[in-house]
Formats: structure tokens, sequence, C-alpha cells
């Protein structure tokens, strides 16, 4: 399929990403599966919650319980498992190494205007991460206070795309036993909001390991009423934080595409 054609996919399913699933030959212990993630408006080099949905359609499509395979996607190749258990797949993966710094003023002015996060509900800690591509991670003091926003799309967009930046990722300030609820926005590549999003997640459990917080529990698509929950666990190594991310898939359709 031309890149093109692979853009229509989302478009046609409704669903904000689409991954393309191809296996190579090899043991079967062992296979070796290549992803490719696109949205409407082109490819992505990586997409956390695509990777975890196609471990649920590769586990179901071997017919076995405990699924396991080397992922190869853009730049990178890693190992991916999955357990069926009833009509649901728990799927995980090594996310890969996360870097963080601070933003700059600018980043937070013009991104924050675009949110309509205001002074009151904002909390300490805004970063940016990157793992594939760099978003800005926003927190805000409650639940209600995220469950409340309104972004200008439009001005997100202009932002984002000025910036670099994949798009922003608002979360919840987390409990004490490392659960909180996210949003995250992307129009930049045509993702208005995301009823899932493992990748930022990981850059969030990436940020927090800083503060001892090893295992988070993330709740997400609650404002577009399709909740989901992912969870990154996190433990330390040389080069900074490892993150390791899972959540459960259900496989809810087949669709034959025109």
């Amino acid at each position: 399929m031309t890149d093109g054609r692979c853009r229509r996919v989302p478009v046609l399913t409704g669903t904000s990403h689409a991954v393309f699933v191809r296996a190579h030959h090899g043991r079967a212990e062992d296979p070796a599966v290549s992803l490719r993630f696109f949205t409407a408006e082109g490819e992505l080099p990586a997409c956390g919650h695509g990777t975890l949905a196609a471990l649920a359609f590769l586990a179901e499509r071997a017919g076995v319980e405990d699924y396991r395979a080397t992922l190869h996607t853009a730049g990178r190749v890693f190992a991916g498992w999955a357990v069926r258990e009833g009509d649901r797949v728990n799927a995980g993966f090594d996310a890969g190494p996360v870097s963080l710094r601070e933003p700059t003023a600018i980043e937070c002015d013009l991104v924050l205007r675009a949110l309509g996060v205001t002074s009151d509900v904002l909390a300490p800690g805004a970063r940016v991460a990157a793992l594939g591509r760099p978003r800005l991670l926003v927190p805000v003091a409650t639940r209600s206070a995220l469950a409340a926003l309104v972004p200008d799309l439009v001005r997100l967009r202009a932002a984002c795309d000025r910036l670099g930046l994949l798009g922003c990722y608002v979360y919840s300030t987390p409990t004490p036993t490392g659960r909180a609820a996210a949003r995250m926005f992307a129009p930049s590549i045509g993702v208005a909001e995301d009823i899932a999003n493992a990748n930022s997640t990981a850059c969030l459990a990436a940020h927090l390991a800083g503060q001892g917080v090893t295992d988070l529990t993330v709740d997400m698509g609650d404002s577009l009423r399709t909740p989901s929950t992912i969870t990154a666990t996190t433990r330390p190594s040389r080069s900074g934080p490892l993150v390791r991310l899972g959540g459960a898939a259900e496989i809810t359709r087949t669709v034959r595409l025109p």
C-alpha cells in the first residue's frame, strides 16, 4: 500500500490511528514483526497504544495463550508480549529511552493559552518529553480541572506546529498510589483528542520516576466516552529510567476495506 492509502485507512474506519502489521518468516517461537503507524496526516515513528493493539491482534491470530515477538518499528527493535485472558489480551512492551527537559517560557505560553489552562489549575512540573517525537506534559491540580478543558484546537495546532511538538498530554496530579487521569491533544497529526496514548504515559512515568513513583496507572478516554487504562512501571538503569508499558485490548470487529 502507498503512504497515501495508508493515511486513508483511519479515515475510512473512523479511528484515530491505523497500524500496519507485516510478519517476517522466522522461528515460530520467536516471530519478527514490522509495524508502521499512520494517522490521516501521515506516518508516525512510534505509537504506544497502536503497539499494544497490534500485539493483541497478533496473539489472537496466532491462537496461543502466551505470545511473544520481536517488533521492528522505525529505527527501533524491541520485545513485545501478550497473554490472552478470555475475550481480552493483556499486552506489554519496553517503551525505550525517554528524554526530558524543562519547557521554555514561549512553549508554555503558546500551549497553555491554546489549552485554556489557567494559573489557578496549573500544577508545577511541566516537561517536554520525547519518545519518538517531543510532546509537552502539562500537570493540572485535579481530575475535574482536566475534564473541564475545552482547548482551542486551531490555536493549539498552530502552536505545536510552530514549536515542533507532537501534541500536549495534560494529566491530573497523581495520587500517592500513582493513579492519574490524562487527556492527549494532538491536532498536528490529525487527532483532536486521543482515547489512549501509551507513549506519552511512558514519558510521564519517566518524569515521575525522579520523584520516586515507579508504578503508574493512567485513566484516559473518559471525555470521549471510551475509557481506557494504561499502566507503566519503571526501573533504573545507567542511561535513565526504563519504562515498561501495559494495557488490555479486545478485538471488537473485522472491517473489509473498499
